[in-house]
């Protein structure tokens, strides 16, 4: 059998019935139609997601539904291993990719060798309305810098993102299942020396703000694991955290004040960035978030 160009991964796990049908039908809608659509169950008894996946008609659809529950970074790293394709095209089970995201990302990566992973930018959904989300960095250079501070989340944006299945396989990179819930960003800082990352201009993914959200129910996970992503790579990667600090030296956006004991301990820093203010304890262990306008 000859195998796609394309293998899209999609790890569920008690997905709102309705969110993971909008879903699976911005896949089946796309432009670029080479691909397998590998969706994989971690929440094995719950069936109505199997019914609901084998309701489609599609030759391309697989479900696979694990014994037992093994959380989303095991399971990310098996539909890795079940992938036929040349490309790894991230779907996760409540977010909606638009109709030409394949298209688009196939023809980058199939343009430019050098380049390991692709996303573009992103629209938010909430209640229904949709907000315009930032605009991600282009360029190789300026995303590895973003990944070594605290922008975004994700860059590349992880559920719109496709990913040469050979930079994994030569670099032995997955997902780290001590990072979860934020594996996909720490599998991209461990992806720096190993590829090139780009951002296309186009949007290729609408992000829906649901209560499923593992963003949501995940929060102080979320929020207390960046600071140490950052610390980690910022160690790594020595080179990158010099320009970026360099190149931020005056943005009083972006401004820092420390109490430190007796002196010279760290014991207190306070950060001022997109209006927030983030307290530390010993520079990395967030004590509060206060948002501002």
């Amino acid at each position: 059998m000859t195998a796609p160009k394309i293998s899209v991964l999609t790890p569920m796990y008690n997905t709102n019935p309705n969110d993971l049908r909008a879903m699976i039908e911005s896949i089946l809608g796309q432009t670029y139609g080479d691909f397998e659509f590998l969706l994989l169950n971690d929440s094995p008894d719950n069936t109505e997601l199997e019914q609901i996946v084998r309701s489609y008609n599609d030759v391309r659809i697989k479900y696979i539904a694990n014994e037992q529950n093994m959380g989303i970074t095991k399971s990310r790293n098996k539909l890795i291993d079940l992938a036929r394709g040349e490309y790894l095209a991230v779907a996760d089970h409540d977010d909606i990719s638009t109709p030409n995201r394949f298209e688009l990302e196939v023809a980058c990566l199939d343009a430019n060798p050098h380049i390991g992973a692709v996303g573009g930018n992103v629209i938010e959904i909430r209640d229904g309305v949709e907000y315009k989300t930032a605009t991600r960095p282009i360029h190789d250079h300026d995303i590895k810098l973003s990944l070594i501070n605290d922008t975004y989340v994700c860059n590349p944006v992880h559920s719109g993102c496709m990913i040469r299945k050979s930079v994994l396989e030569k670099s032995g990179v997955r997902y780290n299942e001590n990072w979860s819930p934020c594996e996909d960003r720490m599998l991209f800082v461990d992806l720096i020396p190993h590829t090139c990352f780009h951002n296309l201009k186009q949007v290729v993914l609408k992000y829906v703000w649901t209560g499923d959200n593992t963003t949501l129910r995940m929060w102080q996970k979320m929020y207390d694991l960046p600071p140490m992503i950052v610390a980690n790579a910022r160690a790594k990667y020595p080179i990158y955290y010099d320009e970026w600090r360099w190149e931020h030296r005056h943005d009083h956006t972006r401004q820092t004040r420390r109490i430190k004991l007796f002196g010279f301990i760290p014991l207190i820093k306070i950060r001022f960035i997109h209006q927030q203010k983030k307290i530390y304890l010993f520079d990395w262990i967030q004590l509060a978030r206060i948002k501002y306008e």
